[in-house]
């Protein structure tokens, strides 16, 4: 009902076979709870269907393997939804990685003052609309958020972790069968660790990624990205030019995706909008639908879907169980 308020003009249907099934529907979103995913994604590929799956590919490992296969061997398009891929702020960051010098460590957080749990008439939809709240439908805050820092991290540094650490809240709120509070630490071959904490329970410091090298640390936050230099670190021609913003001691100057463009339609580069078409999940999105119409590769391909997902849950098991866990190169493999 709250979907046909908001796109009236739409077309629902009870079951979603019933939509694989209109020769006119080329595309579909997968983005039904996590564990849901795995027979509507191989129904829509088996259908033509050209498939867009949210992250994590699925709850458990073994399906996310199966949706991953079907993807990468399917001659439509299948992208994962690993939205910082496409996200026009974090390809920019990319681009000066090679001035940061060898990275040494990385950061990531995501907080926010919520409740997984939904209210609902019965207990059987309390159930089903709080799916991530329950120990066989959720892969946690892990699964569900940090899968993206973690896929960020692996990306810029390209390796993939070899183990996990994790440690979860053991008394959560609302009922909740997974940690409301985590911290991972994950290690990657080259020796940089990357550490993780999300909480349910506090907003303080919203959610960014962070990289540390010699030259300078970089620090993304959804679409806004700055660069923290050391004193001996070499000069940058542009740096010169670029807006500074003061971080209490510390100044960041300020990584501008799309600055020329922005500051010829007399817009100021920086500043926080709330136009959703610069959102990570509509940049991803739209380019999902730009590899449709022109064949080009996704933004973030199948396997690299479920390598994230693999990675994502592991470190979930890893806080469910307040231990470390060594990921073998095999696991990650299709």
């Amino acid at each position: 009902r709250r979907a046909q308020t908001i796109v009236p003009k739409a077309v629902f249907k009870p079951d979603y076979r019933q939509v694989l099934e209109m020769a006119d529907v080329k595309a579909v979103f997968v983005d039904t709870p996590s564990h849901l995913h795995k027979q509507i994604v191989l129904d829509a590929l088996q259908a033509g269907k050209h498939v867009f799956c949210e992250a994590p590919l699925a709850t458990d490992i073994e399906e996310a393997r199966a949706i991953a296969k079907a993807g990468a061997e399917a001659k439509t398009i299948f992208q994962a939804g690993l939205q910082y891929r496409a996200n026009k702020m974090h390809n920019h960051a990319l681009t000066f990685l090679g001035d940061m010098g060898k990275p040494v460590a990385a950061r990531a957080v995501w907080n926010r003052k919520t409740t997984w749990k939904a209210a609902a008439p019965t207990p059987e939809r309390e159930k089903e609309l709080s799916w991530r709240i329950y120990r066989a439908t959720s892969s946690g805050l892990p699964g569900e958020v940090g899968i993206h820092e973690f896929d960020v991290i692996s990306w810029y540094l390209k390796e993939l972790p070899v183990a996990v650490t994790g440690f979860g809240n053991p008394n959560p709120k609302d009922g909740m069968e997974v940690p409301d509070t985590v911290h991972c630490v994950l290690e990657y071959p080259s020796g940089v660790r990357m550490v993780f904490q999300a909480t349910l329970c506090n907003s303080y410091d919203g959610s960014y990624e962070l990289l540390q090298g010699p030259n300078f640390a970089m620090l993304i936050r959804d679409q806004r990205g700055w660069m923290f230099k050391e004193t001996d670190s070499p000069l940058l021609g542009w740096e010169v030019y670029a807006r500074k913003d003061k971080f209490g001691d510390e100044t960041g100057i300020a990584l501008v995706a799309d600055a020329t463009k922005l500051m010829s339609q007399g817009k100021e580069p920086g500043k926080v909008g709330t136009d959703v078409s610069k959102s990570a999940l509509y940049q991803a999105a739209e380019a999902f639908l730009g590899s449709v119409r022109t064949g080009k590769k996704p933004a973030a391909s199948a396997e690299v879907g479920f390598q994230a997902t693999v990675v994502a849950r592991l470190a979930h098991d890893a806080c469910m169980e307040n231990k470390r866990i060594e990921i073998p190169a095999e696991a990650l493999a299709l």
